[in-house]
C-alpha cells in the first residue's frame, strides 16, 4: 500500500470532486506520499466539503482548492495544467429513484468527464489520466451472474443491460457505463495515456462527514433493520481503491482498465459476519424477498495484483472499520 514516502515530491497532480469518499482518501494518500495535490470541488468555501481535505498531513504545505464545476466546460484547465497526472474520481453516485436520471446523473457523470478530459487534451504537462470507473462498468455485459461467471476487465456493461442488475440503480450503472466509454473513446482520439480503475461497492472509514451511497450499503442493515436485502456484490476497502489509483499513476506499464474487488458476497454472509463481530446487537435475520438467493459470482483479482495489490485488505477488516466509523459519527445508535 501507498504509504508515506516521497515518490511524489515536487510532482503536482490534479484530484477532481476531491471532497468525496474515495478522493478524499485518494487526497489523504497523495499527500503522505509528498505530492502537491490541486483538489477541485464546487465550492471550496464550504467547510462541509473542504473542512476534512485542510487537515489532512501535508495538507497546510501542499493542498491547494481550486473551483471547479462538471458541467462548465474549461472550467479544469487551470486545475490540470502544470499537472503531471489527474485522477478525475467527481461522479454524482445516487442509487435513489428519486432523481431525474438524465440531468442528475448521466449528464454530469458523461458531460463532466469529457469537460475533464478536454482539459487534459489541452495540457503541455500531463503524463498520465486515472479515471475512478465503477465494477458497475463491467457487470451488465447482458449474461447472468451465474456462479461460474468470473468478471474481469475485458467484460463491458451495455447500455441495454444496464437495468438488469438492480433496477434502482440503473441511472447510476448508466452513467458509469457512458461515461467510462466515453472517455476511452476520447483518450484514444487524442492520444491521452489513460487508466480506468473499477472497484465494486467501496466500504471502510469515512474522512468526509457526510454518508456516501456505498457505506450506506452497510448502515442499512443497523438502527432496526427487519430485513436484508436479496442481493450480492463485491467488496472492497477504500484504502485499496485510493492506493490502486496511485499505483495506475506511478507505475510506467499501467494500462487499460482495473477491477477491484476483495470478494462477492451475498447480504446473508455480511449480516453473519456482523453477528460475529457484534454479538450483543440485533441484525435482520430474514431476506427482504422469499425466493432463493442470488448466486455469488466472481470478479478476477489477477489485473490488480500488477499495481502491487498482493493481498486485499480482508472484508472483515473493511466491514468493522465501517462501523466503527458509524459510531465515530454517530451514525448508528450503540
Amino acid at each position: 500500500m501507498a504509504q508515506s514516502s516521497d515518490a511524489g515530491k515536487g510532482m503536482v497532480v490534479c484530484v477532481t470532486g476531491a471532497s468525496g469518499y474515495i478522493a478524499s482518501w485518494l487526497v489523504k494518500l497523495l499527500l503522505l506520499r509528498g505530492y502537491t495535490v490541486r483538489a477541485t470541488v464546487r465550492n471550496p468555501n464550504d467547510p462541509r466539503k473542504v473542512e476534512h481535505l485542510v487537515k489532512l498531513e501535508g495538507a497546510k504545505e501542499r493542498l491547494q482548492l481550486m473551483k471547479a464545476d462538471l458541467l462548465e466546460e474549461g472550467s479544469f484547465d487551470a486545475a490540470v495544467e502544470g499537472c503531471v497526472g489527474v485522477f478525475h474520481t467527481a461522479s454524482p453516485v445516487v442509487y435513489s429513484v428519486d432523481v431525474d436520471p438524465q440531468k442528475d446523473l448521466i449528464e454530469p457523470a458523461v458531460r463532466g468527464t469529457l469537460n475533464v478530459l478536454r482539459s487534459c487534451a489541452k495540457s503541455t504537462s500531463l503524463k498520465r489520466l486515472v479515471l475512478t470507473s465503477s465494477i458497475c462498468a463491467v457487470m451488465c455485459n447482458g449474461k447472468p451472474l451465474t456462479s461460474d461467471v468470473v468478471l474481469d476487465e475485458s467484460c463491458f456493461s451495455i447500455p441495454d443491460a444496464c437495468n438488469e442488475f438492480r433496477p434502482e440503480w440503473s441511472a447510476y450503472i448508466l452513467s458509469k457505463t457512458l461515461a467510462e466509454g466515453a472517455a476511452w473513446k476520447f483518450a484514444k482520439e487524442n492520444n491521452i495515456d489513460m487508466a480506468a480503475i473499477n472497484p465494486a461497492v467501496v466500504i471502510g472509514p469515512i474522512l468526509q462527514p457526510t454518508l456516501n451511497a456505498s457505506v450506506e450499503e452497510i448502515l442499512i442493515l443497523f438502527n432496526g433493520a427487519k430485513t436484508f436485502p436479496n442481493k450480492v456484490y463485491g467488496w472492497v476497502h477504500v484504502k485499496d481503491v485510493a492506493d490502486a489509483h496511485i499505483q495506475a499513476f506511478e507505475i510506467p506499464s499501467a494500462n487499460g482498465r482495473y477491477c477491484l474487488a476483495e470478494s462477492v458476497k451475498h447480504y446473508s454472509e455480511v449480516v453473519q459476519i456482523l453477528r460475529e463481530l457484534y454479538p450483543t446487537l440485533q441484525f435482520p435475520d430474514k431476506c427482504e424477498e422469499e425466493q432463493p438467493f442470488h448466486p455469488t459470482y466472481r470478479i478476477s483479482k489477477d489485473k490488480a495484483k500488477t499495481l502491487g495489490i498482493g493481498e486485499f485488505i480482508p472484508f472483515e477488516v473493511s466491514l468493522r472499520e465501517t462501523v466503527e466509523s458509524f459510531k465515530e459519527k454517530k451514525m448508528v445508535d450503540f
